[in-house]
Order: C-alpha cells, then structure tokens, then sequence
C-alpha cells in the first residue's frame, strides 16, 4: 500500500517484525532486540490497537500497548501509550502525519519521546525513538528498528 494515498493507519495494521539498536540509557544496558508489532484497526478504522513485544538474547525486555487514534483535522493524530516499564499517560502524545512520517510527542515526569515512524518502501517502515530531560533542547537516540511485515491484517 502506498502510504501517500492512503490512511496512515492502514498502513500500519498488520504483523510487523523487526531488528532492533537498543541504546543504553538511564533504564538499562543497551544492545541489538528483536521487536514484534501485531496491530489492528478498530473503531470504524479511526483507532489503531497496536501490541509490541521487544525480546533481547531470548527472553522478553519489553512490552507495551498503544492505541492510536485519527483527530478531528486532517494529519492529526493522538497516541496512547503503555509499556512494562510502567508508563501510564496523563493525557495523549500529539502527533502529525507530514506525508512520510508520523510524529508523537510525549510528555511526563520522566521527560519527553519522541516517536518517529517513518516509510521505508512498501512493506518496511523504521521507528526512532528519542529522549529529551531538558524540555527538548537536546534529544538522545533511544531506539531505532527497521519492521517489516509479515502479514497483513
């Protein structure tokens, strides 16, 4: 499917595996994982239920449930986002399709991320998530994986 001419998230239904650079960070040892992305469209299509499973030397590191949801304008959109390290969100990340890439930007105590998720060919598309403890002034490299699918949804 092409991205372009599409629903962003269409595109990103489906099962998703991909190879991942984990960097150290004030939560732990860096190195390569393994992330699994099944996800699926609900709610007419205007929501996207995502579940990620990250495994590292073969056993589970990390795992989160995200609800993506399309906004009133088009190119906006909303993430909700909760993981086993134990982030719950006061209120969702904003994020904007701008043609190639679908940004978030998250906010809490623990800083900011920035979620990058970006069309690599049909098929294929890389996720970068960055850190910032300074109000965004500076962003660390926290994860980059490159996902491919591996069947549709």
């Amino acid at each position: 499917m092409d991205v372009l001419e599409g629903n962003v998230l269409d595109a990103l239904a489906g099962e998703w595996l991909g190879e991942e650079t984990i960097a150290t960070t004030r939560w732990g040892q860096g190195g390569p994982a393994t992330g699994h992305v099944s996800a699926r469209l609900d709610l007419g299509g205007k929501a996207l239920v995502l579940d990620y499973r990250e495994t590292r030397d073969g056993k589970l590191a990390l795992q989160a449930h995200a609800v993506f949801m399309g906004g009133q304008e088009p190119g906006e959109y909303a993430l909700y986002w909760f993981d086993s390290y134990g982030f719950a969100p006061a209120q969702p990340a904003t994020g904007h399709w701008d043609g190639k890439r679908l940004v978030f930007l998250r906010s809490s105590q623990r800083g900011q991320t920035r979620h990058i998720y970006e069309w690599v060919s049909d098929g294929v598309y890389r996720l970068v998530l960055e850190s910032s403890f300074d109000g965004g002034v500076n962003w660390e490299r926290v994860m980059e994986g490159e996902y491919r699918r591996v069947e549709d949804a």
